[in-house]
């Protein structure tokens, strides 16, 4: 497939009132992996023309997170070095709730109060007065209420647009509905992972109106490691048939989700980034989806805990 096809291929999502493009790009990996401290971060400026490459292919969603370093890199800091200012169209998502010090390591869950730190650390981080849309990553805890309940003082004193939710379940997000709007929610989702806790949000988030943003979808049983390179033999056949990559297919299955989902591929290589953003103009036939679906439903189940 070739590498300029833009984003505008896999078409348009609205999040509250910003309009993106369904294929956009995360950005945690220009840190190294997302063990953080762990793997090569990618080269600076090589970085910052991935970041620049993105927006050029029409990329106009940016994943990120202020805890989103490591010894070398911020993610942060590439966005801002790279993209400001930014562009009007350009939707910038972050993620609050999880806390590392600056050795790396993680610390508990912040705090409700503790937010509006975490908040202002983004937004002295990417050189902005608002963020677009700020996810409330959820760190076990059985209820969001109250962090949540924090998360829209904040919007409404203005620093924040839109929220979201982070790695939950249904449960979770109809109790934050009943506080204010969501309009996104990301968890882990894709061909080869399966958690019954969340196996609906999808559809739910479908039926609602509200953006899905699956993360890790093309990283298989590598995860936080990247993109895996082990496929099925569905994947290959059907990457064979379209003249195109495993992990192109892994991204346009994710796609076929429905028009709600959204896709984050993130990686500091520009071909790597190309064939991520020509996943958009990938059609599977129904065939195809039906026979990856068929391999899904095939995947060991990850095991409920807690």
């Amino acid at each position: 497939m070739t590498s300029e096809i833009t984003a505008a291929a896999a078409g348009t999502w609205t999040l509250g009132d910003l309009t993106v493009h369904r294929i956009g790009f995360g950005a945690m990996r220009l840190t190294g992996s997302a063990a953080f401290h762990h793997g090569t971060p990618s080269d600076r400026d090589r970085a910052i023309a991935v970041l620049r490459r993105a927006v050029e292919l029409g990329v106009n969603h940016i994943d990120t997170a202020a805890f989103y370093f490591s010894r070398l890199r911020s993610a942060n800091e590439l966005i801002n070095s790279a993209l400001s200012p930014y562009a009007a169209d350009l939707l910038i998502a972050t993620k609050v709730g999880p806390f590392r010090n600056y050795a790396g390591e993680w610390a508990t869950s912040a705090r409700p109060e503790e937010l509006r730190g975490h908040v202002e650390e983004n937004l002295r981080q990417l050189g902005r007065d608002h963020l677009d849309l700020v996810y409330l990553r959820r760190m076990g805890q059985e209820s969001v209420a109250e962090h949540f309940g924090a998360l829209v003082e904040l919007r409404e004193a203005g620093l924040i647009r839109h929220l979201g939710l982070s790695d939950v379940e249904p449960r979770h997000l109809a109790e934050a509905q009943a506080i204010a709007p969501v309009v996104s929610v990301q968890n882990r989702y894709a061909l080869d992972h399966v958690d019954p806790l969340t196996e609906e949000l999808p559809r739910i988030c479908g039926e609602q109106g509200i953006a899905f943003v699956p993360f890790y979808s093309i990283a298989g049983a590598a995860g936080p490691r990247g993109a895996t390179t082990a496929h099925d033999e569905a994947v290959r056949e059907v990457a064979d048939a379209h003249g195109a990559s495993p992990a192109q297919v892994r991204l346009a299955w994710t796609l076929s989700r429905g028009p709600h989902v959204l896709a984050i591929p993130g990686t500091g290589n520009p071909a790597h980034l190309a064939q991520n953003v020509a996943a958009g103009a990938l059609h599977l036939t129904d065939e195809e989806v039906q026979r990856l679906d068929a391999l899904r439903r095939a995947q060991p189940v990850k095991p409920v805990t807690g």
